[in-house]
């Protein structure tokens, strides 16, 4: 029952099955009607025939014991009739049977004014030896030598003998009939069944084949099926969804290899960020230990610890990356007060930046508040004044200030922007490229390729899509470069 062969049968041979029971019963019906129709017509003059030719009916006599007589006479002429005289009420009178055959002794009289009147035929009236069927019939008045109305005759054509032998004769068709019946559905629900398979199935065999193709269609082509499919609902529906299915699996697929080849790239711009400072260290080291004991200088030692702090400082902003890539890092919004947040940040970068002669300038006088996650906050801006501090030169100045915003379209009342710039030696194209997509406020994605910049800003990219800010940045090379991060206002 699950398979569609079986289903499409089983679906065929009901729907044969019922439409040919249901024109049987039309064709029964029809048959019925047509047969009533015209045997009525033919004896619809019977009954006055019969009056016109009994000397007691033609005097309007109807309870005169003479015309049972006359009633065995008539049948004897025609035995599938059955005689009745009535009153002008459709009381029964005189009849030429077993009393025990009569279940109604009433005859309504509207279908006989209406068979007298010439009403459209077939009539039905009531059977007076039935105690539920109604037959055709033919019917008269009964006039007295005044030509006062005394009754009916009423005539009922095709009577209990008529449905005996045709009962019989049913009995004896009716294994012929039902087997032809159930020949016909047969072959019937055959055609029936080819048609619907040929039809149902050749669009789904069609999607088949087109399915297997695809197995030898390459992934970095693209995968898509190569027709258009016009069966049922079901079927263009389904390819539809697998057409849609193949162009997301060729999406992820060239985004994959696009996240490859980013890290890739990303591996080695990193790679070179601490080859650097590995081969300065060991560098320092070999020559330290090549010089004689009296000769060996600390500054060397001071030299070499630098390089392994920032190699330190490198591998933890790659966990730290890590984790922003893997989602582990959560938001945590609460209102944070800038002044106390950029102190803090002046009070660590203070002694590198005297060592680097680097002037630091903080707006330390904001009386502002805003709603973001201060942690967050403070790694971006560590992260940015860090990148400042390193490419700007002696006697150079990193700031951070509150400005208006960078276009009319992005003035907001409940808005502020925070500048973090320097004149340093600016950002080369490709990284400004990189941070140039946060321009709008992304969702954070943790299948994002990696930008081709440092870990550093790497971090500010992850971290600043994580609390949805808006940056704008602008930078040119040898003169510097200025961060402008949008916070919301409290």
């Amino acid at each position: 029952m699950k398979s569609l062969f079986s289903r499409l049968l089983i679906s065929a041979s009901l729907i044969a099955f019922i439409l040919i029971l249901t024109i049987w019963q039309w064709f029964q019906f029809s048959q019925d009607f047509n047969r009533d129709q015209v045997q009525q017509s033919l004896h619809k003059e019977l009954a006055l025939h019969m009056a016109h030719i009994n000397p007691l009916l033609s005097q309007g006599i109807t309870s005169d014991a003479a015309l049972k007589e006359a009633f065995h006479d008539f049948m004897l002429l025609g035995p599938s009739f059955e005689i009745y005289t009535l009153d002008p009420l459709g009381q029964i009178i005189a009849y030429d049977a077993n009393k025990e055959k009569i279940k109604r002794s009433h005859i309504a009289t509207p279908p006989i004014e209406a068979f007298i009147h010439g009403e459209q035929l077939p009539i039905k009236g009531i059977d007076p030896r039935s105690s539920h069927s109604n037959k055709i019939f033919s019917a008269t008045h009964l006039k007295d030598t005044s030509g006062k109305i005394t009754g009916y005759l009423y005539v009922i054509i095709g009577g209990e003998d008529f449905d005996m032998w045709q009962s019989l004769v049913s009995e004896h068709q009716a294994p012929r009939i039902w087997g032809g019946m159930l020949l016909g559905v047969m072959v019937f629900s055959l055609i029936l069944f080819a048609l619907l398979a040929r039809y149902l199935t050749s669009p789904l065999s069609k999607l088949e084949k087109d399915l297997r193709l695809v197995e030898s269609q390459k992934l970095d082509e693209g995968l898509s099926l190569s027709h258009d499919y016009r069966g049922s609902l079901e079927v263009r529906q389904l390819s539809h969804h697998i057409k849609r299915l193949l162009n997301k699996i060729s999406e992820q697929h060239q985004a994959i290899n696009r996240q490859q080849q980013a890290r890739h790239d990303f591996m080695l711009h990193l790679s070179h960020d601490l080859k650097t400072p590995l081969t300065s260290l060991q560098g320092y080291i070999d020559t330290w230990l090549l010089l004689p004991t009296n000769e060996r200088s600390s500054d060397l030692i001071e030299v070499a610890a630098k390089s392994g702090n920032y190699i330190q400082q490198l591998l933890s902003q790659m966990l730290e990356l890590a984790a922003l890539e893997n989602g582990q890092i959560e938001p945590d919004v609460k209102e944070t007060e800038l002044s106390l947040l950029l102190q803090e940040l002046k009070l660590y970068f203070t002694p590198r930046a005297d060592t680097q002669k680097v002037q630091l300038d903080f707006d330390l006088n904001l009386e502002l508040s805003v709603l973001t996650d201060p942690q967050l906050l403070l790694r971006i801006l560590s992260n940015l004044v860090d990148n400042a501090i390193r490419y700007t030169p002696s006697g150079g100045v990193v700031s951070i200030k509150v400005i208006s915003a960078p276009t009319e379209a992005q003035q907001q009342s409940d808005h502020i922007w925070l500048s973090v710039s320097d004149n340093g030696s600016g950002m080369h194209k490709h990284e400004l490229q990189a941070l140039q997509q946060l321009r709008s406020k992304p969702s954070f994605k943790r299948n994002d390729a990696l930008p081709q910049l440092g870990v550093g800003l790497a971090i500010v990219r992850q971290l600043l899509t994580l609390l949805q800010c808006n940056i704008d940045i602008n930078s040119t090379p040898g003169e510097g470069s200025c961060f402008q991060i949008e916070l919301e206002k409290i």
